[in-house]
């Protein structure tokens, strides 16, 4: 019953970690309490992003006729129809883990994982039976959960997380989403766009306040012209739940505003998932509810990782599946090199797109550096017309003296594919006229990276 690395966790940081690690001949188990693959492939990226489709889809029919496509009789969203389709796509990418596991002859001990002092893991079993088992090294991947506010307690009913928004059984007629980033506002989104009468609440100025703020004002009109109802400098005071409907109180610059909704959707951000799992028995050092680690994920206490939404940095998918394999390789003696936080892809699947890596001009100028910036709009694309979705648009930050490309800015269609391209310039440190001159395909919307550069240059030529 000893490993040379156990994970707790079976996320996309400690999925990730187990295939790296069995790939670099190490005897591997992970250790998983619920279903494998963690919240976002059963309870996030995956479901969502399904769920996002069926409404695209349902948008691309309710508007064939702007096509030349004549469809004959209503064409009617099917909540149901869509949560079956997006619990059947987690299904099976959770059985895709499963072969994955099998594969790379990955031990799954299920249970709820609890680290001891000397290397040690006590898994709880559903029947409350512990078995101790033993490894060289450990890596701690639990997660994080819906954060929850005082005064925002989840009933699961009439106010809700985003678990139980994946899987509603009928469409509510009215709801309250409180939060602006990624989560809630791909969800009032999604919500808005199937027919629901949707109230987006942002306590700050700006809805995805963390991206640039000409990005955050084209999506705030975008879910306007959408007729969602869009709340700013806002914040729910109470709501009563004692009714029929969900009494909201939202706090606003003019005073309390009072809206009824059948569904209150807490939006607002996660919470690391590290109570109960032995931090404190190890001695191992947490910092602002976070575990802290070095730059390869060692905690204060040697043979003891920690990896993703419990450590610094973006709680993103991506991000943990990076930080799992650095941490194996550098476990396994490789030569890595710390993760660039500073070169981190964010993306939110709303419609429009919005995709971001690097500094906004805002904060490029604010640490010091003197900048070109470029703007290409999509309604100047050939594809993005063709498409017949010409929002949006593509800014690019460079830096003057050395031309470093400091950022990037995208909201649009497909731009979440798009991104890429970005980071590995990034990463390549490539400069704008590298770019301007590596020619890109057309008609595609990915050439707008090409004509964002060009502007920075003032060499633009379809503008």
């Amino acid at each position: 019953m000893k490993y040379d690395i156990m994970i707790i966790g079976s996320g996309p940081g400690g999925y990730v970690a187990a295939i790296r690690a069995s790939q670099l001949g190490k005897k591997v188990a992970i250790v998983e309490k619920a279903e494998l693959g963690g919240v976002c492939l059963n309870w996030g990226c995956i479901p969502t992003k399904s769920l996002l489709k069926s409404a695209q889809v349902y948008n691309y029919a309710k508007h064939a006729a702007d096509y030349g496509v004549k469809i004959d009789g209503k064409v009617n969203p099917d909540l149901a129809e869509m949560v079956k389709r997006s619990r059947g796509v987690a299904d099976g990418m959770s059985k895709g883990v499963q072969f994955l596991f099998k594969k790379n002859k990955i031990e799954v001990i299920n249970g709820f994982g609890k680290i001891l002092p000397g290397k040690k893991v006590e898994v709880t079993d559903k029947d409350n039976n512990s078995t101790t088992y033993e490894a060289d090294n450990i890596i701690i991947a639990t997660g994080a959960r819906s954060r929850e506010l005082p005064n925002l307690k989840q009933d699961g009913k009439k106010i809700i997380g985003y678990r139980e928004a994946l899987v509603l059984d009928k469409m509510p007629k009215s709801m309250v989403v409180v939060g602006s980033g990624a989560i809630g506002s791909e969800f009032a989104y999604f919500f808005n766009s199937i027919g629901v009468e949707v109230t987006l609440v942002e306590f700050l100025s700006n809805v995805i306040p963390l991206e640039d703020e000409e990005v955050s004002k084209a999506l705030a009109r975008s879910f306007k012209k959408a007729k969602m109802k869009v709340m700013l400098d806002s914040s729910v005071e109470k709501v009563d739940i004692s009714g029929d409907v969900c009494k909201v109180s939202i706090n606003t610059k003019k005073g309390i505003v009072e809206v009824d909704a059948d569904i209150v959707l807490s939006a607002v951000g996660i919470a690391p998932n590290i109570e109960g799992i032995g931090l404190e028995d190890v001695g191992i050092i947490t910092e602002n509810n976070k575990v802290k680690v070095d730059d390869f994920y060692q905690t204060n206490v040697p043979g003891y990782y920690a990896i993703g939404d419990i450590v610094h940095g973006p709680a993103l998918a991506h991000v943990a599946s990076h930080e799992g394999i650095t941490c194996v390789e550098k476990i396994a003696g490789i030569d890595v090199e710390p993760i660039d936080y500073g070169n981190i892809p964010a993306c939110t699947y709303t419609n429009p797109e919005v995709a971001s890596v690097g500094m906004t001009d805002k904060q490029a100028i604010e640490a010091g550096y003197e900048i070109k910036v470029g703007k290409f709009p999509f309604s100047a694309s050939g594809k993005a017309n063709a498409a017949g979705n010409k929002d949006g648009f593509i800014k690019v930050v460079f830096d003057v003296k050395y031309g470093e490309w400091l950022g990037c800015q995208m909201i649009g269609e497909n731009v979440t594919e798009m991104i890429a391209e970005v980071v590995t310039a990034r990463k390549l440190e490539t400069t704008g006229h590298e770019i301007i001159k590596s020619i890109h395909p057309h008609p595609t919307m990915s050439e707008a990276v090409m004509e964002a550069v060009a502007a920075a240059y003032d060499e633009v030529i379809h503008l």
